[in-house]
């Protein structure tokens, strides 16, 4: 009885440690997806750069408040410099820019269009003379043949100049995320990384907040209705708290190529709300040309993390 007892406990213990990085990783799938959906709908009612600066604001207010409180030590001089970088790049540009450029595109056209931050980075290390995984490039060339497939059903589209400028903004903003990524990796620190992004959040949310008040391009916040206030609120509660925290669990206690399996679930998490709730479109195109797409970004992304 004895040895069952022990037994038991030890099966016990393995399926608690698996099954919680594994609910982690089901959670950040699932609504990391959907903040597409809660930037679509704040954008149709307010300024797009108004609503990230609104957002990193209350997300970064609350990583402060919370390293306040348990007296957390601030960063040093590097540590500083490697916050306001990833502050333009994570949050002024990347996220500002995708929020910006789904006010002209769908939901799920711009989850899909910020999935390919990969093939960036295969495209930079290509430029800089390194030396890259022929899988890499398969996976570049995959996954451009899968956008193009997703585009055939927008070439009527491209006619529109709102249409290429959401475009633009969403291409750009996936360029600076490789950036980041890029920069991360060659500037490592021991700073804690919650702390980190909420001080990235706070930054850029008072750069983007002045600009916009110096261009005259906010609202008041009694305009703003009720639905992108509901909208902020989801972004903050489930975009930029707990499911970053849900992220660094599932990558602390996951194999990397399973913990990055987000990355291939979000867009179709964004295309299937974004069909259901916003009647977008979901063609037989758009459902190949991801498909490809992922793949492509599968053997990118393998080749990357073998490297």
């Amino acid at each position: 009885m004895a040895y069952f007892s022990v037994f038991h406990n030890y099966i016990k213990q393995k399926k608690n440690a698996i099954g919680l990085p594994i609910l982690a990783l089901i959670w950040i799938s699932f609504f990391w997806g959907t903040t597409w959906i809660a930037s679509k709908e704040g954008v149709k009612h307010m300024p797009p750069m108004q609503l990230v600066a609104i957002r990193q604001l209350f997300g970064g207010l609350i990583y402060l408040l919370y390293f306040l409180i348990k007296k957390h030590p601030w960063p040093n001089k590097r540590q500083w410099r490697n916050i306001l970088v990833l502050s333009v790049l994570n949050f002024m540009l990347s996220n500002g820019l995708s929020t910006w450029g789904v006010k002209y595109i769908s939901s799920g056209l711009g989850a899909i269009i910020g999935s390919i931050f990969p093939l960036w980075i295969v495209i930079i290390s290509l430029f800089r003379g390194q030396k890259t995984s022929w899988k890499a490039v398969v996976g570049l060339i995959v996954a451009f043949g899968g956008i193009c497939v997703i585009f055939y059903d927008y070439l009527n589209d491209f006619l529109q100049p709102e249409f290429r400028f959401g475009i633009l903004l969403s291409v750009i903003a996936t360029f600076t995320w490789a950036l980041s990524s890029i920069y991360i990796k060659e500037n490592k620190t021991n700073f804690n990384p919650y702390f980190s992004l909420g001080l990235q959040m706070l930054i850029s949310s008072v750069v983007i907040s002045s600009v916009i008040g110096f261009n005259g391009t906010s609202v008041p916040l009694s305009e703003i209705p009720a639905i992108s206030w509901w909208s902020i609120v989801y972004l903050v509660v489930f975009g930029s708290v707990l499911t970053f925290i849900a992220f660094i669990y599932a990558l602390e206690n996951l194999p990397t190529e399973i913990s990055s399996l987000y990355a291939y679930i979000n867009p179709m998490v964004a295309l299937f709300f974004g069909y259901l709730l916003f009647n977008e479109p979901l063609t037989t195109a758009i459902i190949i040309g991801g498909t490809i797409t992922i793949i492509g970004l599968y053997l990118v992304n393998r080749a990357i993390k073998k490297k």
